[in-house]
Parts: C-alpha cells; sequence; structure tokens
C-alpha cells in the first residue's frame, strides 16, 4: 500500500570532503595526522536519534589536508538533522580534537545539485581560522 512506502522512504545524504585548512599543530611532541569524523543526528524535541559516524582516512604530519573523500549517510528526511564535523589528530594515546563544527541541514535546501559548503572549525584570536570544505548533497 501507499502508506507503507511512504514509511520506507529513504533518502541518501551525500558528504564530499573536499580539504581542511589551516589546522593548528596540536601534538607538541610530533606532527599532527588529521582525520575527520562525521557524526550525523536527529536533533528532537524528547530524544535524539543517532544516524551513526564515519571517519575519513588519516593524512601524516599535514595542516592543511586534502581528502578528497565521499560519505554517505541513509536517512529518512532532513528534518532537524544535525552534522558534526570533528577534525581530530590521530594520536596513539587518544586523539585530539582540533577542530569542530555543526551544519543543520534542514536549513540549507540541499538536493542533488551539490550545495558547497566552506565552515569555520576552529575560531583563532591570532593567526588564520581554520576552515572546512564540503559540498552535500541529498536524494530520495
Amino acid at each position: 500500500s501507499d502508506s507503507l512506502n511512504q514509511q520506507k522512504k529513504i533518502g541518501i545524504l551525500t558528504i564530499h570532503l573536499d580539504k581542511v585548512t589551516n589546522l593548528k599543530d596540536e601534538d607538541t611532541m610530533g606532527k599532527s595526522d588529521p582525520y575527520v569524523k562525521f557524526e550525523l543526528e536527529q536533533d528532537n524535541m524528547i530524544l535524539d536519534k543517532d544516524f551513526g559516524e564515519q571517519k575519513s582516512t588519516v593524512k601524516k604530519d599535514d595542516l592543511n589536508p586534502v581528502y578528497n573523500e565521499t560519505f554517505h549517510f541513509n536517512i529518512p528526511t532532513l528534518k532537524n538533522m544535525e552534522l558534526t564535523c570533528k577534525i581530530k589528530d590521530k594520536d596513539p594515546l587518544s586523539d585530539d580534537e582540533m577542530g569542530k563544527c555543526k551544519i543543520k541541514l534542514d536549513e540549507m535546501g540541499l538536493s542533488a545539485a551539490p550545495t558547497h559548503v566552506q565552515k569555520k572549525d576552529h575560531n583563532r584570536l591570532i593567526g588564520k581560522d581554520s576552515y572546512i570544505f564540503l559540498a552535500l548533497t541529498y536524494t530520495e
């Protein structure tokens, strides 16, 4: 029946991770090996719904890493969806956070045509801010 099909409807959010610029060297003992972690969650009034996380590859010793990687999340809707981008430094002990930003997906008018996003992930008082560069598409 029609109502069953409606419930089963699933969309695909595609994230193309281009690059990150001007990361700070977190690891004073050595070099930074940054990777990006995407977390997707639906921000509901009562209970947030988690749609999982995905990680990029690690770029060795690079404060301006270029990834050129694509990620897919299957989601039922863009409503109240929030994408958290965390840039972390791969470390044997614990991975330090180098930058972070949140993107409210339902406010972006996403479609099958890529929406290019340049989002500040680390605000600096001195020197250049760090940015993450993404292209987002959503298809139903």
